[in-house]
């Protein structure tokens, strides 16, 4: 989910796992629509919650490749939605160590990764929706 909020800022949060800056996003659970999964994972990841307002895009990359510390290995595939907050305050968890609004000219400083770059690109731009 790439959620802006009413002065642009971007959600993000910094993962645990790599230290990194990235945008919430999880795996679907049984049942569960995308929108319900970017929904509920967002919470989860941040305490925001967010209503859905469109599609950034579909995005794979045959080369990144994610090896998981409990053996799972997968390609990335992402469906990233765009949203707004409707509520919550960003709050750390077990997923992230650092959650918060981030204006669009302090990107640059945080440790983003290329993939999820590339996706804020593309909003920034308004190059969406976007699908590989």
């Amino acid at each position: 989910m790439l959620a802006v909020d009413e002065r642009g800022r971007l959600l993000l949060q910094r993962r645990r796992d790599t230290g990194q800056w990235a945008l919430p996003m999880g795996k679907m659970e049984i049942g569960e629509t995308p929108t319900e999964c970017a929904v509920r994972e967002t919470r989860e990841e941040t305490g925001i919650a967010v209503q859905v307002t469109g599609l950034l895009g579909i995005y794979s990359d045959p080369g990144h490749i994610v090896a998981y510390g409990d053996g799972e290995v997968r390609q990335e595939y992402e469906v990233i939605l765009l949203g707004r907050p409707v509520g919550g305050k960003p709050t750390i968890n077990d997923e992230a160590s650092d959650v918060r609004w981030v204006e669009q000219d302090g990107l640059d400083q945080l440790d983003i990764h290329p993939t999820q770059r590339r996706q804020i690109s593309h909003y920034m731009t308004r190059d969406y929706p976007h699908i590989d």
